[in-house]
């Protein structure tokens, strides 16, 4: 089996925020194709988007997976949905959030996704967690590291690093 290697950003901030993110970990680990084999601390964190919602958990997993970048974001987006998130305003309150950040060194974009995702480099609660658990991952179209890029966020959305492992 081909291993791949993706970076997913989770985000959770309605009803038991922490077990939709530790849920989704479990999601991602059934079956054979792909392992959860890092993950970052979970973090507090502001919303970003619409600001009147309640405070979001975030983290980042890395994962290998035998599954091509379309089969991985299809897999996402379903277990989004067994989780019980529903379609709503962008960048509004949900259960769950799951978004492909990295595959691989790739470098694409369509109507319907972009990889690396386009929103990495302005998003401390993403930078962070990455960082954490990948300090010298490169980032494909910037060509920085993480870390690095890390230091030029200047809209802050990370309250605290909490205790709480979702692996």
């Amino acid at each position: 089996m081909v291993s791949n290697i993706a970076y997913i950003g989770l985000g959770s901030n309605k009803g038991d925020k922490l077990n939709y993110l530790r849920k989704a970990v479990i999601k991602l680990n059934e079956g054979s194709a792909s392992k959860v084999v890092k993950s970052s601390s979970v973090y507090e964190t502001k919303p970003f988007g619409l600001k009147k919602q309640d405070n979001f958990l975030n983290a980042v997993i890395k994962l290998s997976t035998g599954k091509n970048y379309l089969e991985l974001i299809y897999l996402l987006k379903n277990i989004e949905k067994e989780l019980g998130r529903k379609e709503s305003v962008r960048w509004g309150p949900r259960e769950i959030d799951l978004d492909l950040l990295f595959f691989n060194n790739l470098i694409y974009s369509d109507d319907k996704v972009t990889i690396p995702h386009k929103g990495i480099a302005d998003r401390d609660f993403v930078l962070d967690p990455l960082c954490e658990i990948e300090g010298e991952l490169v980032h494909p179209a910037l060509n920085k590291k993480i870390c690095d890029i890390c230091s030029g966020v200047s809209e802050k959305f990370i309250i605290r690093k909490l205790s709480a492992k979702i692996l």
